[in-house]
């Protein structure tokens, strides 16, 4: 039976996390697409041109306009930054896909380009796919609570991943209680609807006015929230949905999940995810030890002596800074990386051995030219904070650490803090989903996790399949978080089947990755040469961006930079 949620009004909150500034869009012209949408009216006329930046070559770009409050659509309206990347095989074409890079916060004018490679081929050659910024996000019409970009990379690096120490703590607390006021000064209005719900009912309207009935839609990570919203909001325009990398509705609301209820116990902890981290830390530092040193050069010979090189490691780093390199920053920095085996785990092996051994870091090499783009890091609060229950009194967060770092260990820190920032977040989403979640739906839905996912466990993806009217589970053994960053020839194929037929797997069915990791054997840096953070791994908890001020994915949706060639499952 699936799992219902009560209908109630719960008291929301919020969490921290970086988010995306994102790329300019222009308004522009291939023609006006069918109206339409919820509430009837003149619905969302789109107008295509090609999209300005290098990064978006080969991309079209629109800006769509919407209702701020979807209850009252003759008030304000907002703007939404769209983007898309027409059908390669035109004369084969079938229809639209929409795609959410996940977040909250995660820019789709940003993770669209990024990720566009890795969806498979038969997938980009059928459909024009479609992306956008949520409400509150990117370029659309967007939460900042700072006048430029400058200044909010510059609050935000006075601010560390998580605190270490009652100082640390109060300082961190009294930050982003700071930035709340600042935040609730700029757009009181815009902070209280931008809740999922705001957000999959404008994707109702993207999906009108581009001409289909039912909607296409593959959302990871916090993108799966959203795709299970919209599939009850809207059961019956329910095409086919693939919600890769899940996150427990009911969790993410205050109730399910296996640590605690509504505002007793953080989000990220209801969720799970400080256990996911755990478990997915313990088979890196397992099949690093098993490698030779030339596949993970941190390896010490065997699991047990890699696990003993990685706990010496980081006692010292709590004890005394590397550098720049704060235990804080490197925790966080592991935590990110554990997203993709390909190239993650080799970038996390790389960095802990060079903290081991002591040769230098160098930054991220910087592109010249172009204007800094907005972090955007206080937008992912602006969602989780106003919908998903925290605990109100910073007092909390350090007993809700030591409780989850006691259960799964020290990256559990970064899962606790995240949240702190609603502690103190001014706005409460207006109109939320708060269920039910088994609402009977036109098709089923699928969906696809990994079995060691450090961000959304594989058990939440259990919960998804049970919570909803009509779901079918399809298991990816093997690690990171989602299958779209981390690919299988095997669900590419249940992926394009299911999109193009409908059909889904058989019950139970299980993939497996396309390569192991650490394989092939990568070449070992010489002991000499520095190690340079790529970019696209995690820093500060989260991705590096590729330029000063650039797009910083939030904790659902650590993507990296760079797409890995010849890991793209073959045609179907």
């Amino acid at each position: 039976m699936p799992r219902t949620a009560t209908a109630t009004r719960i008291p929301l909150t919020r969490a921290a996390g970086a988010a995306a500034g994102a790329l300019v869009l222009l308004l522009g012209a291939v023609g006006p697409a069918s109206a339409g949408g919820p509430g009837g009216g003149d619905g969302v006329v789109l107008r295509w041109r090609d999209c300005p930046d290098v990064t978006q070559t080969g991309f079209e770009c629109a800006t769509a306009n919407v209702p701020l409050d979807h209850t009252r659509p003759g008030d304000r309206t907002i703007e939404l930054a769209v983007i898309r990347h027409r059908a390669a095989a035109p004369d084969r074409r079938v229809g639209t896909l929409f795609f959410n890079p996940g977040g909250p916060g995660s820019p789709g004018t940003v993770g669209l380009p990024q990720l566009y490679a890795r969806f498979p081929e038969e997938l980009r050659d059928r459909y024009d796919i479609v992306s956008w910024d949520p409400r509150g996000v990117g370029e659309s019409t967007a939460v900042r609570c700072f006048d430029t970009a400058e200044e909010a990379a510059a609050w935000q690096t006075k601010v560390p991943p998580f605190p270490v120490g009652v100082r640390e703590q109060q300082a961190f607390a009294a930050a982003y209680a700071d930035l709340a006021i600042q935040c609730e000064q700029r757009d009181p209005q815009l902070l209280r609807h931008v809740s999922t719900a705001d957000t999959a009912r404008d994707l109702d309207l993207l999906r009108a006015a581009v001409g289909e009935q039912q909607l296409r839609y593959w959302g990871v990570s916090y993108g799966t929230l959203l795709g299970a919203t919209y599939a009850n909001l809207f059961p019956e325009r329910v095409g086919r949905l693939v919600l890769d990398g899940n996150v427990d509705p009911l969790a993410w609301l205050g109730g399910g999940g296996t640590t605690g209820e509504a505002e007793e116990v953080n989000t990220f902890l209801r969720l799970g995810s400080h256990l996911g981290s755990a478990d997915t830390l313990a088979q890196f530092l397992d099949h690093c030890g098993r490698a030779p040193v030339t596949a993970c050069v941190f390896s010490a010979g065997t699991p047990a002596a890699t696990r003993d090189k990685y706990d010496t490691l980081m006692r010292r780093l709590a004890e005394r800074p590397a550098g720049d390199w704060t235990y804080a920053r490197a925790v966080s920095e592991v935590r990110g990386g554990l997203y993709t085996v390909h190239p993650g785990w080799t970038g996390v092996a790389d960095l802990l051995e060079a903290l081991w051994s002591g040769r230098p870091l160098l930054a991220p090499g910087v592109p010249s030219g172009g204007p800094a783009r907005y972090p955007g890091f206080e937008q992912p609060l602006a969602v989780l904070c106003a919908e998903s229950p925290n605990p109100r009194s910073p007092l909390r967060y350090p007993e809700l650490e030591r409780r989850a770092v006691a259960e799964s260990g020290e990256l559990a820190r970064w899962w606790v803090w995240a949240n702190e920032p609603c502690a103190t977040w001014p706005a409460r989403a207006a109109d939320p989903y708060t269920g039910p979640w088994d609402r009977a739906t036109a098709h089923p839905v699928l969906v696809v996790n990994t079995t060691h996912d450090p961000s959304t466990p594989y058990r939440a993806a259990q919960d998804m399949v049970e919570e909803l009217g009509d779901a079918r589970l399809l298991t990816l053994d093997g690690y990171g978080h989602t299958a779209l960053a981390n690919p299988s020839a095997c669900v590419g194929r249940h992926v394009v089947r299911y999109f193009l037929t409908g059909a889904l797997p058989p019950k139970g069915a299980r993939c497996t990755q396309d390569l192991p990791p650490f394989a092939p054997p990568a070449e070992a840096p010489s002991a000499s040469e520095p190690v340079r953070a790529q970019p696209g791994t995690p820093a500060g908890g989260l991705p590096r961006a590729a330029t000063p001020g650039g797009p910083l994915p939030s904790p659902y949706g650590a993507w990296p930079l760079e797409v890995v060639e010849g890991l793209l499952p073959p045609r179907a």
